[in-house]
């Protein structure tokens, strides 16, 4: 297994500028390594809620995070109860929010969990143990419409429908490698493009783990919980998730004005905050080298104002 690597690291660092005495949350916390950068730099007594809902994960953060003490409050939850988790500590705001969204380089190198196609494992997919589906379900048991429209809406695969064609007409199918082979047979590789499978496998797990819905249900709690000039810092790997997160930026970052009319009428809200990255920043050559998986990472900064 490759050693857990986190993605834009020094990045994630300098726009959340941590602090002594600041307050942070990192909402994916995966193995701990950027928690453990925001709490070096927030020393001597900043602290940090740290979330994620995969039991693995967080038995590996919380030897990651050890030698912080109660500086480090770790919680199994998804981030989407945000303000639930803020709320037990009694924290009524925060300095710096982080969410590092998708799966991690610890799932997809467990076969055992289901995420990759390149090894062999049972068709799961859950990020953590509450997750109401596996992936098995939706492949054995959704018709060949849905799984098709599943296919085109979160993989954005053009061959969605023969796709799901050939699926069902090879249920049922227990593991990666025997869904991989149908989609390869079904979809041959065309030239030096990524694997046939990447876009269906993808598809499934966004469903599996509903995660689109629940970053546009996190962002605007993100954003509540900040203080003035506090900072939110999404890193997102395909493009559905990284519209989410720039649309709502954009959105939150001007004045609303009365329609039609604009203007013959004052702002009926201010902006809520100002874009750091109007750009998404991307990681370097150098850290793609050494992590081949940060290729396809965006970091998308903003400041509560």
């Amino acid at each position: 297994m490759q050693p857990h690597l986190s993605v834009l690291y020094q990045e994630i660092i300098h726009a959340l500028q941590p602090r002594p005495a600041g307050r942070y949350v990192d909402g994916t916390l995966g193995a701990g390594g950027h928690a453990r950068g925001i709490l070096e730099a927030c020393a001597p007594d900043g602290r940090l809620l740290g979330l994620d809902v995969d039991p693995q994960a967080l038995a590996l953060a919380r030897e990651t995070l050890a030698p912080y003490g109660e500086r480090a409050q770790l919680v199994q939850a998804s981030y989407e109860t945000f303000a639930v988790q803020l709320s037990a500590l009694g924290w009524d705001a925060v300095d710096g929010v982080i969410l590092d969204l998708g799966a991690s380089s610890m799932q997809f190198d467990r076969p055992e969990r289901g995420f990759s196609f390149l090894q062999d494992g049972p068709l799961d997919m859950r990020f953590g143990p509450s997750a109401p589906h596996n992936a098995a379900e939706l492949v054995n048991e959704w018709d060949e419409r849905e799984l098709a429209d599943l296919i085109f809406r979160y993989g954005e695969e053009r061959d969605s429908r023969r796709i799901a064609r050939a699926i069902v007409k090879a249920r049922p199918l227990h593991t990666t490698r025997e869904l991989a082979a149908v989609i390869e047979a079904a979809a041959p590789r065309r030239g030096a493009h990524i694997h046939p499978a990447t876009r269906t496998f993808q598809a499934l797990r966004i469903a599996v783990n509903e995660e689109l819905a629940a970053v546009a249900n996190t962002l605007p709690q993100a954003v509540a919980a900040l203080r003035p000039g506090g900072r939110l810092a999404v890193i997102s790997f395909h493009s559905l998730e990284d519209r989410i997160v720039k649309d709502f930026f954009r959105e939150q970052a001007r004045d609303l004005v009365n329609p039609p009319y604009e203007q013959f009428y004052a702002v009926e809200r201010p902006a809520i905050i100002k874009e750091i990255t109007r750009k998404p920043l991307t990681a370097s050559e150098e850290e793609i080298k050494d992590n081949p998986r940060a290729r396809s990472a965006k970091l998308r900064v903003a400041e509560k104002l």
